[in-house]
């Protein structure tokens, strides 16, 4: 388990939460639906008096008597049809995913404008949509990506709405930390500290919908398992796919392909690909309307020539020979129980990424031919980046109380797996 405990973060007043509302105030009616009181019985609000930024002075440190996301409503807010204009310019645009959209239209239109907009959810998504653009793009993208293949297995319209609704939401946690931790940075750094920010949003994300909502605990508990992995390498629980549930699976595959996507000029076809890099990482009833979707754009193009892709995938086979190696030895003698757990973690994930080198054929490079060279640039970036992902996990699972030279061996292990060179 990575995610260390996270006190009631609705007790107080989050600051990038409300940042992110107050911003939204300036061009928004936010306003208060009752009276805000602090725990002793203070009123520092009035009843429908417009949000603005003397709350944040009000509310500075103080614990309420309820939480503010329950006390404040957008009456102008984003509704179902702000979700479904921007659904159809998704469908209609330029990017990767219209292949995919397209011939699930109707049944994503119908399921956004079913979609069920609780009073906090809708204050969260107005808020960022105004403050966070990017977030809120990410968030329909979701929904559309889980509606669509949902849709194309067959599912009836309560499943698509639902699949929808965790798509819509499965980021709601994101707002209550710092924007500079987000999703869309953690894939450009290893700092751990980013990491160690990023992990706790699907957790806090469950508790907004369990707490202050009444979504089902279905929905809940899928945006829990949004970063899981069936194979146990996802966050912050390191569930198996036992552990998750179906939307869980699918919300798992559908992060898996938006973070995919984010790549600079990448298509359905690297989303494709990379999901497949690691073996049972993801679910592959639902990998299959990917697939299929991603058949049908032009091909990938190669970024290298082939002497250029030899070499990395050289470097990529001594990183992962050398990293197991150098794992074995710092765990020959553990000194402590912390360096003995991160370090079986570190080799689980690892034994895992090589499975998915040895099923890829990578090893064997002079089987590429020129045809081939797009294709497995894609599964060497993949599993480039899931030991960065590696490298962060192992620092993270490190407690507080881990011996300072335990600290240092594996912080040198773990910089030579993301800097073999160094």
């Amino acid at each position: 388990m990575l995610v260390t405990k996270v006190s009631d973060p609705f007790a107080t007043a989050n600051p990038h939460a409300l940042s992110a509302i107050l911003e939204a105030s300036e061009t928004r009616s936010i306003i208060a639906a009752c009276d805000i009181f602090d725990i002793q019985g203070i009123k520092l609000w009035a009843r429908h008096r417009p949000v603005s930024r003397e709350l944040q002075q009000r509310l500075m440190d103080r614990a309420l008597s309820q939480p503010l996301e329950t006390c404040l409503i957008a009456e102008d807010g984003v509704n179902n049809r702000t979700l479904a204009l921007a659904l159809r310019d998704l469908v209609q645009g330029e990017g990767p995913l219209p292949p995919l959209l397209r011939p699930q239209g109707s049944a994503l239109l119908q399921g956004v404008m079913a979609i069920r907009l609780h009073p906090v959810v809708q204050l969260l998504l107005s808020a960022v949509e105004t403050a966070q653009a990017p977030r809120f793009a990410h968030a329909i993208e979701a929904m559309a990506v889980a509606g669509a293949l949902m849709a194309a297995r067959g599912a009836d319209h309560r499943q698509i709405t639902q699949a929808m609704t965790v798509g819509l939401l499965h980021d709601v946690g994101e707002t209550y930390i710092d924007p500079a931790f987000g999703e869309a940075e953690i894939g450009h750094t290893s700092d751990v500290e980013t990491y160690r920010q990023l992990v706790v949003h699907p957790h806090i994300g469950q508790l907004l919908l369990s707490q202050l909502t009444d979504y089902p605990k279905d929905v809940a508990r899928a945006v829990a398992e949004h970063h899981e992995r069936m194979d146990g390498s996802g966050f912050p629980h390191r569930l198996d796919g036992t552990q998750m549930s179906t939307l869980g699976k699918l919300m798992s595959t559908v992060e898996g392909a938006l973070a995919a996507l984010r790549q600079s000029e990448a298509t359905l076809q690297h989303a494709s690909v990379t999901l497949r890099a690691v073996p049972g990482e993801f679910d592959d009833h639902l990998l299959g309307p990917l697939a299929a979707a991603a058949r049908t754009v032009p091909a990938m193009t190669a970024r290298h020539t082939l002497p250029e892709l030899h070499a990395d995938l050289a470097d990529l086979d001594t990183t992962l020979n050398g990293a197991l190696m150098r794992l074995d030895d710092l765990l020959r003698t553990p000194t402590s129980e912390q360096l003995r757990l991160a370090g079986e973690m570190a080799r689980h994930l690892l034994t895992k990424l090589r499975g998915g080198w040895n099923e890829s054929g990578l090893w064997q490079p002079e089987a590429i031919g020129l045809e081939q060279v797009a294709e497995a640039e894609a599964v060497q970036a993949a599993l480039m980046m899931r030991l960065r992902a590696i490298e962060r996990a192992t620092r993270l699972s490190l407690g507080p109380f881990t011996p300072p030279e335990d600290e240092q061996a594996l912080g040198e292990w773990c910089q030579k797996l993301v800097e073999p060179a160094a």
